[in-house]
């Protein structure tokens, strides 16, 4: 039974999916997954998760610059609409999932249920993760416009939480992959 808690299921403490969620994994294994071969849905399924994690990369790749001796107003400048755009389009992207395709997906294959469920409650976890990352940007931007004083300390925070969401959020796209991207390949999904 999936772990709703903090436990070996949770996206905070899990280091990959349970073999019940990966059923489909070996009929369909990641190193088949390449463009020539792939559905259009789930082509473009890893195309918006490949956008994902090099926003996550651009993301830190601006925050090590600043951490490096950076400017704050060069981070403020290029980090918020980053942070924004990424925030966005992960947001929207999960409701699409959530909301369209993964019940499409149940109609489909009823047996991966449970890891849908699974994604899901990672989409709520996400989520949480999400409106603090927007909080704490929002706490920087006024302290860049309001209060420059604090500002450096408001980039901290920011930059810490925003390393700190990088390896849950990778480790739910790869899962999800894992469960979706056999499931859509093997399966199809209906028109």
């Amino acid at each position: 039974m999936p772990d709703t808690g903090n436990g070996p299921t949770a996206l905070a403490t899990r280091s990959g999916l349970p073999a019940e969620f990966q059923y489909l994994l070996p009929q369909f294994p990641r190193d088949r997954w390449t463009a020539a071969s792939l559905d259009q849905t789930a082509a473009f399924w890893l195309q918006m998760h490949g956008g994902f994690r090099s926003h996550q990369t651009h993301m830190g790749a601006l925050i090590g610059q600043w951490r490096a001796g950076g400017e704050l107003s060069a981070l403020h400048r290029q980090l918020i609409p980053a942070l924004q755009s990424f925030l966005q389009h992960l947001d929207g992207h999960h409701r699409v999932e959530s909301g369209h395709y993964f019940p499409m997906m149940r109609s489909v294959e009823p047996r991966i249920g449970a890891g849908l469920d699974l994604l899901d409650r990672d989409h709520d976890a996400i989520h949480e993760v999400l409106e603090s990352l927007f909080q704490t940007a929002l706490g920087f931007h006024r302290a860049v416009t309001a209060n420059p004083a604090e500002a450096r300390d408001h980039a901290a925070r920011l930059s810490d939480a925003i390393e700190a969401a990088g390896p849950p959020l990778l480790r739910h796209l790869d899962d999800e992959e894992d469960i979706v991207i056999p499931l859509i390949q093997l399966r199809g999904l209906p028109s």
